[in-house]
């Protein structure tokens, strides 16, 4: 049986950290520039440096995105980016994620110490594909979304056993062939291969007959109408045991824009779930349900396996609606304690003395708690904090760790625009 990697993204500093706590093996990131989610926050030189010296401490490998299809004006300044990565040591990331060969080229180059890793935007859907980028000097190849689990098993059993095989197991589908999308460059003007999509496929549409310009008619799914382009997410807690036996050695997480509640959630799941399965696999079904409500307590879109067991039927689309399944809000992450019991918080969301709300811990316990006292950073006592990104100080009626999360369970859907 060969080792699986659980590979977990990070938009931020802040998500490395709890990525890493919460049960990564391994954690993607990208720089400022070169990566597919501009978007996302990112990270500086200088935060890349801590956040994989951080890693590192705790045995975590750190994979850097430099994925986008480059055109020339992208060329200088990809050599100079991948100079400075090369730089980094002692704690040089340990793998850049790329599909333009000539930034796989340039990176051979510059920065020969850190492996190189073949994007799913580079199309790999068969054996050969991966043959021929292990012989250029990859040493991982992420699989291109369309594949099943019989081609990839496939592709394991005629590619070098050195060479890695990474997969997406969960996380939001893209409508277009691996990823390569010109919708949101058509509407936008934001080219979605380099790294600036609005995710026009989450968008509501309507039908427009070439002689009546202008008279919009909507496909009515029902009253709120259609959502053609917008695909449930992919999960695949409940079959562990196929994505081992393909002989798959990184399942990956997608989710580079998201919060640090969804990628802890996310983590610890598959976290427990694949350590279960590996020691027995009779604990691994017995935990099932377990599994089942903690990946549904984070914002999702219902689930699909997406092509693993074959091509996806209109059952893994969303037409009647745009809007997240919601189970927690995420109120913010457990920072240093003082000698009297507060906990340095910066409020994700608004809560309030005296509410109900969960402490989320790393070991898969959920400890309900409620809020007992709030002060402000002048250590005055306020009644909840309203205000975004808001520093102050909790003391909750069982006392947290630092990385702790904080959460309030919800019933109810949220817009995919919010």
């Amino acid at each position: 049986m060969r080792n699986v990697e659980l590979l977990v993204p990070a938009s931020s500093l802040e998500v490395l950290k709890i990525a890493v706590i919460y049960g990564a093996d391994a954690v993607y990131i990208g720089g400022e520039a070169f990566g597919l989610r501009a978007k996302a926050k990112n990270f500086t030189m200088e935060e890349m440096a801590e956040g994989i010296k951080f890693a590192h401490d705790h045995h975590v490998k750190v994979y850097v995105t430099a994925n986008i299809l480059a055109h020339n004006y992208d060329l200088d300044g990809v050599r100079e980016y991948l100079t400075e990565l090369d730089n980094m040591k002692p704690d040089r990331p340990d793998g850049l994620i790329i599909a333009d060969p000539a930034i796989f080229m340039i990176a051979g180059e510059v920065c020969p110490h850190i492996d190189r890793h073949i994007s799913t935007q580079a199309n790999n859907t068969n054996y050969g594909t991966f043959r021929f980028w292990k012989d250029l000097g990859a040493t991982r190849v992420v699989t291109a979304r369309e594949l099943s689990l019989r081609e990839i098993k496939e592709i394991r059993a005629n590619i070098p056993e050195d060479l890695e095989i990474e997969t997406f197991v969960h996380g939001a589908m893209c409508i277009s062939y691996s990823g390569r999308c010109l919708l949101s460059n058509y509407f936008t003007g934001r080219d979605a291969n380099q790294g600036a999509c609005t995710h026009p496929c989450r968008w509501k549409y309507s039908v427009v007959e070439e002689k009546r310009p202008g008279e919009y008619l909507p496909v009515y799914e029902n009253e709120r109408g259609t959502y053609i382009f917008n695909s449930k997410d992919l999960c695949m807690i409940e079959h562990i045991p196929d994505l081992i036996e393909a002989g798959i050695d990184s399942f990956k997480i997608e989710g580079r824009m998201k919060t640090a509640l969804y990628v802890a959630t996310v983590a610890r799941t598959y976290r427990k779930a694949i350590d279960d399965y590996l020691e027995s696999p009779e604990k691994y079904q017995e935990n099932m349900p377990w599994y089942l409500e903690q990946i549904k307590s984070c914002t999702y879109r219902q689930f699909t396996t997406g092509f693993f067991y074959g091509k996806p039927s209109e059952e893994t689309q969303i037409y009647d609606n745009n809007t997240y399944e919601k189970g927690y809000t995420y109120l913010g992450i457990v920072g240093e304690k003082d000698e009297k019991g507060f906990c340095r918080m910066e409020q994700r969301n608004k809560f309030s003395v005296g509410e109900a709300i969960e402490i989320m811990k790393p070991d898969g316990r959920n400890i309900p708690v409620t809020v007992t006292k709030m002060v402000d950073e002048e250590k005055t006592p306020i009644d909840s904090c309203p205000h975004s990104k808001q520093v102050f100080y909790v003391r909750l009626s069982e006392e947290p760790e630092e990385y702790d999360i904080l959460r309030r369970r919800e019933e109810e859907a949220i817009p995919l625009e919010q």
